[in-house]
């Protein structure tokens, strides 16, 4: 029986810390809006899935091109636990995070909302890639998607195995200045706690040993 235990817990704990590892994450891509939103120009989400604030200062990305350092991330610094940052095309300036946010939440972004830019490159519509780059261009997130929807514009999103995203679906919404625009910028369905998990295993560990018991 101890050995059992004792077992269990070391699963525990290493299933535990793998998830307080867990970091980066792209949680949102929408490759259509730089042709067919307001907006003019492409966005992506990333966010924080693990327990700890993370330094993104001199992180890059790339579509499916993948070189490290193509296009740098401006504009967020860091990423707080659970926090997601909406990283838009500006062309090296700070212009399209304002015509971002008028057309998502008509000029008034709500206050825990946190939005970058970059330059460049552009995301096809027929399908893409978006790679993400620590500063020692070691790949930190990756994302794979098909074909762009044509009306209405949902966002493509990595919650549910890169499902599209549909009105009360992860917070999903539409966007404030185009009914057509479907998505979830800056929300994102709750992550579980590390220690979430390890309630839920350890839960599980001790009914499985119940029922063993019960057997003997």
């Amino acid at each position: 029986m101890k050995k059992s235990l004792i077992g269990i817990f070391i699963t525990l704990s290493i299933l535990a810390n793998s998830y307080a590892n867990a970091a980066i994450e792209i949680t949102e891509v929408a490759p259509w809006s730089s042709g067919n939103s307001p907006i003019g120009e492409d966005w992506f989400e990333l966010t924080n899935t693990s327990n700890t604030a993370i330094d993104i200062s001199g992180w890059s990305w790339d579509d499916d091109s993948n070189n490290p350092g193509t296009s740098l991330l401006l504009g967020v610094s860091n990423i707080a636990p659970g926090q997601s940052v909406v990283f838009v095309d500006s062309n090296g300036t700070a212009d399209s995070t304002v015509a971002f946010i008028n057309n998502w939440f008509n000029g008034t972004a709500p206050s825990n909302f946190l939005i970058g830019y970059y330059d460049g490159p552009g995301l096809s519509t027929s399908g893409d890639s978006v790679y993400v780059y620590d500063t020692g261009n070691s790949i930190q997130a990756q994302l794979s998607f098909g074909s762009s929807p044509t009306g209405p514009y949902q966002t493509f999103e990595n919650i549910a195995g890169l499902s599209l995203s549909q009105i009360g679906v992860n917070g999903a919404f539409t966007a404030a200045n185009n009914p057509l625009e479907i998505g979830s910028p800056g929300t994102i369905a709750a992550i579980p706690e590390p220690q979430s998990y390890a309630l839920i295993l350890a839960g599980l560990g001790i009914l499985g040993f119940a029922s063993r018991k019960q057997k003997d």
